[in-house]
């Protein structure tokens, strides 16, 4: 019978754990002071404190004075050497990019409109041209960029990091998007749904982040939903969880991108949205639209409402089966308030089963159109291994000596 493998290795394996949760805590919440640090851990106060310093030596994080409840605190942060990583989300008609440092501040951003039915070559290049320009105007490079995340209006498979489900954007279903974004740049790429990074974003910078389980209603140009479950997204075995916009409400309507009939988003979809008002108010934009109904346009008002009223039924189905504590919402029509949250919030009590607590809070995301870009950041921050690139910059520094 062989003997036990010594343990020498274990109490060195124990602080390296330690430090990467506590790293890993400081990464998804941007920043966070050394009681906070305690709760999200686990760690005693005493072993977070001797973390803290160590990785402040390291100079993997930093430390600045803060208040929190009235009281001076210490606020500790990823230190901006370690990098930077970018953010892209491609809708529909729009592409955003932003690069962000890591403790999740954006340093610069820009936005370009987009073709219907753009093509994913055109538009992967103009998002690589737009990350080297985006890192040439904050004084940085290609090399100081740790990762990047993408954000597409579409269900991305997990493992593949292609899009899932055929017909929902359009010659996009057999690109291999991260790997053609990775050539271009270099870096590498992380790619998921607008809707998932979306709920990234509020569940750990945003109003979810009271909650544990969570979900995120994006209502834009089509629908959909993230789905946060014990403070972890759940994207599904092929990245479908919380695809809502279809769910067939109508077996006798119109067919659905997807090639199914009668779906939320043939319903709800933003040509569904403005074929009724064409007639009353000629050819509106999404953004149209919203400024109508928030101006108390009547008519926009009403089709605001109805849409409310039918993903909130939609909602309450999914609701019923996970019981989220909350539904968050964003998305453009989120902005017309409770023209649009009201009906919602009306169909969800209405439809599914009231615990004593009442049910799932509806509130909009406080970042607002911001979560995607916003989500897209901590998409590539939850994928950068810090301490890799920490290593490498003290072996290049130690070259130079």
């Amino acid at each position: 019978m062989r003997g036990r493998r010594p343990m020498a290795g274990t109490q060195s394996s124990l602080r390296e754990a330690n430090r990467s949760r506590v790293v890993d805590a400081v990464k998804k919440h941007g920043g966070l002071t050394q009681v906070e640090l305690t709760g999200a851990t686990g760690l005693s106060p005493a072993t977070v404190s001797v973390i803290v310093k160590e990785l402040v030596a390291a100079e993997v994080v930093e430390v600045r004075s803060t208040v929190r409840s009235g009281r001076r605190a210490q606020l500790v942060t990823l230190a901006h050497r370690v990098g930077l990583v970018a953010g892209i989300v491609v809708g529909h008609r729009h592409l955003r990019v932003a690069v962000a440092d890591v403790a999740h501040e954006i340093l610069a951003e820009q936005a370009l409109p987009l073709p219907a039915e753009h093509r994913p070559d055109t538009s992967l290049d103009r998002a690589a041209l737009l990350v080297v320009d985006l890192l040439e105007r904050v004084g940085s490079e290609l090399d100081d960029l740790l990762g990047i995340g993408l954000g597409v209006p579409a269900p991305v498979d997990p493992v593949t990091g292609m899009i899932s489900v055929r017909g929902v954007m359009r010659g996009w279903d057999s690109v291999q998007i991260a790997q053609v974004l990775e050539k271009r740049l270099a870096r590498p790429v992380y790619v998921d749904n607008d809707a998932n990074v979306g709920a990234l974003a509020e569940s750990t910078l945003g109003v979810g982040r009271e909650w544990r389980d969570m979900m995120y209603v994006k209502v834009s140009h089509g629908v959909g939903a993230g789905v946060v479950l014990n403070g972890r997204l759940h994207r599904g075995a092929d990245g479908t969880a919380g695809e809502i916009g279809h769910v067939q409400v109508d077996p006798a309507g119109r067919i659905c991108g997807c090639g199914s009939r009668g779906c939320l988003d043939t319903v709800v979809g933003l040509p569904a949205l403005l074929e009724p008002l064409r007639t009353s108010h000629g050819n509106l934009t999404l953004r149209d639209l919203v400024r109508l109904a928030r101006e108390e346009d009547p008519g926009c008002r009403e089709i605001v409402a109805d849409a409310g009223a039918r993903v909130g039924s939609v909602v309450a189905a999914v609701a019923t089966g996970l019981a989220p504590q909350v539904v968050v919402v964003g998305g453009e029509l989120a902005e017309t308030g409770e023209t649009f949250l009201g009906p919602l919030r009306a169909e969800l009590r209405r439809r599914t089963m009231l615990s004593q607590a009442g049910g799932p809070d509806v509130v909009p995301a406080t970042l607002g159109l911001r979560a995607e870009i916003t989500g897209a950041v901590a998409l590539a921050l939850e994928n950068t291994d810090v301490f890799d690139r920490s290593d490498s910059r003290d072996e290049e520094r130690a070259e130079r000596r």
